[in-house]
């Protein structure tokens, strides 16, 4: 199985003070002058690839989905709460990959973390000028963290979910075209990279 498990964002790239973030309007309407505050040009990569943020963050969510998009870290964190109520100790968890090397382990198993009637928020990772993320939660959802080895002896503890029902996404979505299968026939699963969070009752 081969699995690519590397960071999408650049060292670069962080979250705005609470009060930079809130002063800069996150909408389509608002990129042109997003672009000019920060001196990107609009027909560049980059303002192509935020023009893409923007078209996820405002698309409409599906039925049962909540969505946010989270320009802050203060942000993220509200949401997740909000989602997952105060009543309970909120937890993050993330896909950890190990630095040195090891000999892989036998009857290493996936570990179920959450089960698709409990509720989580996950947080992607989305292309911007400074760091965004894009938080979804979706009915029906179990997590699991796997262990994986690679075959340089390289160690991951991935976060993996598995989407139960399907039956109202797109069906276009590439997860159908790549298995074959039709919205709502079987569970979509796939693993998480390193930026992505994922939010959890403790």
């Amino acid at each position: 199985m081969h699995i690519q498990l590397t960071k999408r964002t650049t060292d670069s790239t962080a979250f705005l003070p609470l009060k930079e973030a809130k002063s800069i309007p996150f909408s389509a309407v608002d990129l042109p002058n997003t672009l000019s505050r920060f001196s990107i040009k609009p027909n560049s990569k980059l303002a192509l690839l935020m023009q893409k943020t923007h078209q996820l963050c405002e698309a409409p969510a599906l039925k049962s989905e909540v969505k946010h998009c989270a320009t802050s870290l203060e942000s993220m964190v509200d949401f997740a709460v909000s989602e997952l109520g105060t009543n309970k100790g909120v937890q993050a968890m993330v896909t950890v990959l190990e630095d040195q090397k090891a000999p892989e382990e036998k009857n290493s198993t996936a570990k179920l973390v959450s089960d698709a009637k409990t509720m989580t928020v996950n947080c992607h990772p989305v292309t911007y000028v400074y760091l965004t993320y894009y938080c979804h939660s979706i009915a029906e959802t179990r997590t699991y963290v796997v262990p994986f080895v690679g075959d340089d002896g390289t160690k991951a503890e991935v976060m993996a979910v598995c989407h139960t029902d399907t039956s109202e996404w797109d069906p276009k979505h590439i997860s159908f075209k790549m298995l074959h299968v039709k919205p709502g026939n079987v569970p979509i699963c796939h693993t998480l990279v390193e930026d992505t969070i994922v939010w959890m009752t403790s």
